[in-house]
């Protein structure tokens, strides 16, 4: 007979978000053990089942948006992303949308749209 106590650790809970195009987001909360790494999440959110092989060998792994290895051990609350690599560098595009859109339009220079007060 044993009169040792019994450990129990609790599960960590994270979520796995896919993002396989803009808006379209599917997350899913898993419970793994403790010392999960993120490859274990992928397999246990079940979230590539109906993604294309092609497509699976693009995704970039990232915690909160900060690329990670699949190796990762993860953590209580993080949050597993799947994305999808970036078509334009991010620079690059809003160089080319303020040149389209002029400084008139863009940023910090847009047009007052009525968000202030009337001068008095």
């Amino acid at each position: 007979m044993n009169d040792s106590p019994e450990i129990v650790v609790d599960p960590i809970e994270v979520m796995v978000a896919l993002v396989v195009a803009p808006r379209h987001v599917a997350e899913i909360r898993v419970k793994l053990p403790i010392g999960a790494t993120a490859a274990r999440a992928v397999a246990a959110s079940s979230l590539l089942a109906n993604v294309p092989d092609a497509q699976v060998d693009t995704l970039v792994l990232a915690i909160w948006g900060e690329k990670i290895a699949p190796t990762h051990v993860l953590r209580q609350g993080d949050r597993l992303e799947l994305l999808s690599p970036l078509r334009v560098d991010p620079k690059v595009a809003r160089r080319e949308r303020f040149a389209r859109q002029g400084s008139k339009s863009a940023g910090l220079f847009a047009q007052d749209r009525g968000m202030r007060p009337p001068r008095r």
